[in-house]
């Protein structure tokens, strides 16, 4: 299970998705964001999903690398589900027994919310982790809140921790199911028994996972400091940002997602 979280990894690629700009892909991800809640109805999800499924194409990342990153969302996304489903009220009852009622509103707003939840988590990771490097992001977001340094706002520090804590995810992910695997190798046993006991075989893990941690941020922040790394006064980029007019169409593309979004959820078919 651990292995399938693809949470802060970068994949390589020279995809339209790559090429924009990290700027323009940040914003673009709090507008997707936005046009996600604010969808509603039947025509709105399905232009959502095949949005999406687009996105996907244009990115030139696998499907099945996407959807493999898509499991460990898949028990709250059931879960939501399965909530819905019980707990909607509707008028048109397919299912009564005895205080279990099942309606067909509560079908279409499980149907509704996995729609979302996917949707949220594809898109929100296409646009920044799978086609943005670690570096350019912390320099996206570093120039998106350079006008904070007026408050004297410590914006490239702020850029940088957000930077590496995405960048160490893979990393600590791996550690744990190496610490996992050595566990298991000695008679732990993770996946039987009751939840408590199950806690309570977590703990072992827990604590050289925290060692291991503590140890890789030192020899992090030895390395900045024998680089002489003191921050972001007066330090050049490598790679200068600059908008094309492909980035702001990019931009376009997804405002006018939002504005699709806004009136196909006005519009009714078959009741929902």
């Amino acid at each position: 299970m651990l292995t399938d979280i693809t949470l802060g990894q970068y994949f390589p690629g020279n995809s339209l998705l790559h090429k924009a700009d990290p700027r323009m892909k940040v914003v673009s991800m709090l507008i997707f964001a936005v046009a996600v809640f604010m969808a509603s109805g039947l025509l709105a999800y399905l232009f959502l999903a095949a949005f999406v499924l687009l996105a996907c194409f244009l990115s030139g990342i696998s499907l099945k690398v996407i959807l493999k990153g898509l499991k460990p969302v898949v028990f709250i996304t059931v879960f939501m589900g399965v909530i819905n489903i019980f707990f909607t009220a509707g008028e048109r009852v397919l299912v009564e027994l005895g205080f279990i009622r099942i309606c067909a509103e509560g079908l279409w707003a499980a149907l509704f919310i996995a729609i979302r939840i996917i949707s949220l988590v594809m898109g929100t990771t296409l646009l920044l982790t799978y086609t943005t490097s670690p570096n350019v992001l912390c320099d996206a977001i570093e120039s998106l809140l350079s006008p904070l340094k007026r408050l004297h706002v410590p914006v490239h520090d702020f850029a940088m921790m957000m930077t590496i804590a995405l960048r160490f995810v893979p990393a600590l992910i791996e550690e744990t199911d190496k610490i996992m695997s050595a566990q298991k190798a000695r008679g732990a046993n993770f996946e039987t028994g009751s939840l408590l006991s199950r806690a309570k075989a977590l703990l072992p893990v827990l604590i050289p996972l925290l060692v291991s941690s503590i140890r890789r941020a030192t020899d992090l922040a030895t390395a900045m400091e024998c680089r002489c790394y003191t921050g972001g006064e007066g330090r050049t980029k490598m790679r200068v940002l600059k908008l094309s007019f492909k980035d702001w169409l990019f931009m376009l593309a997804w405002i006018a997602l939002g504005v699709a979004l806004y009136f196909l959820s006005t519009v009714k078919v078959w009741g929902v």
